[in-house]
């Protein structure tokens, strides 16, 4: 069938709106209708080539939309479904069958290499393949094939146009703390860059009932919305002239829980840093391959810990509606990070958040 995507066509370039051919679902595959994807700054690495997936190329990676087609062994879903696509696993693992698919063992691969897990490319211009599957379903365009564990029924009520972000930035943030941290009410956690992640995390923490909750990033409108959504306190790290210190200020000790999103060494550090003895720190920002940061091995040896984390090791199927119930009940407001555009004006979105103007674009496809 055919399809409106944005294609990137060299590393670096511009997404160019093309019609392209997507194949027909396999019996294992659910052909969605998106209505619109989140854009996350792991689309934009992948424009830029971090990962090394081939060109030309689809990116995008949290599609939500209706399901339109299935193959003749899906049974979860239906036509008429309102769904999120969200990350793939392989099952097969160690992790997964620690029910830990986020840190699947085949995920770089299945993420990453611009293919079906058999090595056959979904979408094409002309004869010649556009390297999609980005993720299993590259949701930058009007419709996405997914597989069927990986594509996850919500309720129909729910805004579909809000939804597509809880399949990476939202889970991964709210997931880090519901599904890792675990905090009591009453413990202290402060979150280093107040994005995406950062605020779903933040959010997470303030209904775990964290206090206090600390926002630390440099942008004065982020930390005046961390402070609206829950935060405590609120800490510009461009102009205090020593963050740990002021932490421990506030808390007396240091925090009991940390969270890192930034991926700047400097910052991990100081998240680091600032815990108390005990204290655990959850890394979740995404360096390049090479980054490397340094610690104190005194801080370790006090007992504080340091874990990362990948997509909030969540289990989408159960974890996914379970964050969209927050949100229907107005306990994770995440409408308030979103800026939405049209598909047509995926460069503008991607400029924007690339020079922090906007916290989480999503994009509308048109129909």
């Amino acid at each position: 069938m055919q399809i409106t995507a944005a294609v990137v066509r060299e590393k670096s370039g511009p997404f160019v709106i093309e019609t392209l051919e997507l194949d027909d679902p396999r019996p294992n595959e659910v052909l969605v209708q998106i209505v619109a994807s989140g854009m996350c700054h792991t689309d934009l690495h992948g424009r830029d080539g971090y990962y090394g997936t081939p060109f030309p190329a689809v990116f995008g990676h949290e599609g939500a939309g209706r399901v339109t087609t299935v193959g003749r062994d899906v049974k979860s879903v239906a036509p008429g479904d309102h769904v999120i696509i969200s990350f793939p696993w392989c099952g097969q693992c160690p992790s997964c069958k620690a029910h830990v698919p986020a840190h699947c063992l085949r995920q770089w691969d299945l993420k990453m290499r611009g293919t079906r897990p058999d090595g056959s490319t979904l979408m094409r211009k002309g004869s010649a393949p556009v390297y999609s599957a980005f993720f299993q379903q590259s949701s930058f365009g009007t419709y996405a094939i997914s597989q069927e564990p990986w594509v996850v029924k919500v309720r129909p009520d729910a805004p579909l146009d809000r939804l597509g972000p809880f399949a990476c930035g939202i889970q991964t943030g709210a997931g880090a703390v519901m599904n890792v941290v675990r905090p009591q009410a009453g413990e202290s956690l402060a979150v280093f860059g107040v994005g995406g992640v950062g605020l779903s995390a933040l959010m997470a923490a303030k209904l775990a009932g964290c206090d206090p909750l600390i926002a630390v990033d440099i942008r004065a409108a982020r930390l005046a919305l961390a402070r609206e959504l829950g935060a405590t306190h609120a800490i510009d790290a461009g102009v205090t002239p020593d963050v740990v210190s002021e932490i421990r200020r506030i808390t007396r000790y240091g925090v009991r829980h940390s969270i890192e999103t930034t991926a700047v060494p400097a910052m991990f550090r100081q998240a680091v840093d600032a815990l108390m003895p005990l204290g655990t720190c959850i890394l979740l920002g995404s360096a390049r391959p090479g980054v490397e940061a340094a610690f104190e091995m005194v801080k370790l040896q006090e007992g504080r810990g340091v874990r990362g984390v990948i997509q909030g090791w969540s289990e989408p199927q159960t974890f996914l509606p379970r964050l969209v119930d927050l949100m229907m009940e107005g306990k994770l407001p995440v409408e308030r990070l979103m800026t939405w555009y049209e598909l047509s004006d995926i460069n503008r979105a991607a400029e924007d958040a690339t020079r922090g103007a906007t916290i989480k674009p999503v994009l509308r496809m048109p129909h």
